[in-house]
């Protein structure tokens, strides 16, 4: 028998992401961020349930990693593109880190996983960039 997740989130990266990119990929300097955008568009994946957070990607989306949240440590989100997506980096019991780039709705997303960690997660997580 399986267990019901409900799912918050699923989908790619933010398009604004994308659209910035490309257009500073006219300057040879930004070339390699604009393939970096474009291969996070084509085959980064959110998966963001009220079990776990998953992210598939790598390339052609072969790497899959799962996180539950009892292993989440710490959340620290940057606001980006006016404030209409984000980045945000999850450290685990195990001190590695699991980045999340271009998430739309950032703020929401983070406070529905805000919800789900442990108070003492809780207190040392928060944002680098200002919120409103």
């Amino acid at each position: 028998m399986a267990v019901k997740e409900e799912v918050f989130y699923e989908g790619g990266p933010h398009m604004g992401d994308l659209i910035i990119n490309v257009l500073l990929g006219f300057t040879v300097i930004c070339l390699p961020l604009t393939v970096g955008a474009i291969v996070r568009a084509l085959w980064l994946r959110y998966r963001i349930t009220n079990r776990r957070i998953s992210v598939t990607g790598g390339w052609q989306g072969r790497d899959r990693a799962d996180v539950i949240y009892s292993e989440i440590t710490k959340v620290v989100t940057v606001p980006r593109g006016i404030g209409s997506y984000g980045d945000m980096v999850l450290t685990l019991r195990d001190g590695s880190r699991v980045e999340l780039r271009a998430v739309p709705k950032f703020r929401d997303v983070y406070d529905f996983i805000n919800e789900r960690l442990s108070e003492r997660a809780k207190k040392v997580s928060g944002s680098l960039g200002s919120q409103p």
